[in-house]
């Protein structure tokens, strides 16, 4: 079961689920890391070694940055940048096992889907595919690494429904700080970038280790 570590909303039923993407729902974590030296080079920050890759899983997004010595004005440039390179690998970039169960089956139970993301609209789509992006009712993405308040914002509103009915869903820190500022749940997976221990850490509403247990959480919260 998954496991809520933070009652707050925990009364209110979930009418939309906001997912992010990579690490998420997509498998991107090996392919960024066969690029990551490339553009470390290319904006001169420091490249992360292999016996690196683990202790950073232990840390904050923003104390990743940090640590990889990238100045904040550079951050939508590399966003950008990163999208491109994705864009011209999608093909390369699988979604985690259970994926498709999860939309398809979230989505025919009512539940509202958006999907909020640094990466690009047309690549969500295109390592989605058409029948699993039919599923997202709305996209906002292009977001920048830590601009992803403004966007679940804009999302419900354009949806119509309160911070309270909604969950934000993600695999980094900076998904829980961003759900926190706009007064939603937030939710986190444990298999993507961030680590259980400092996801943990942030005491998220709901820890999840498997597509199921998403299910079944939004299942106990929607009468």
């Amino acid at each position: 079961m998954a496991e809520a570590s933070d009652t707050r909303g925990s009364d209110a039923r979930i009418r939309l689920v906001i997912f992010d993407f990579d690490g998420t729902l997509s498998d991107s974590g090996d392919w960024f890391l066969s690029v990551v030296d490339q553009i470390a080079r290319r904006f001169r920050f420091r490249t992360v070694q292999p016996d690196e890759v683990e202790m950073l899983r232990h840390r904050s997004s923003r104390e990743v940055i940090d640590f990889l010595g990238i100045s904040r004005w550079k951050l939508p440039l590399i966003a950008r940048h990163t999208r491109k390179l994705v864009g011209l690998n999608a093909h390369r970039i699988a979604l985690f096992p259970g994926t498709p169960d999860l939309l398809e089956r979230l989505s025919g139970t009512g539940v509202r889907i958006a999907l909020v993301t640094s990466n690009s609209e047309s690549n969500a789509r295109k390592i989605l595919r058409p029948d699993l992006a039919a599923r997202i009712d709305f996209y906002a993405c292009g977001s920048s690494l830590f601009g992803k308040a403004p966007k679940f914002r804009k999302v419900l509103k354009k949806m119509g429904i309160p911070a309270s009915e909604a969950l934000a869903i993600g695999d980094e820190t900076r998904d829980i700080d961003a759900a926190r500022e706009v007064g939603m749940r937030a939710g986190s997976v444990l298999w993507g970038y961030a680590s259980e221990a400092v996801l943990r850490a942030l005491n998220p509403d709901a820890l999840f280790r498997s597509p199921q247990e998403i299910l079944d959480y939004v299942a106990a919260h929607r009468s």
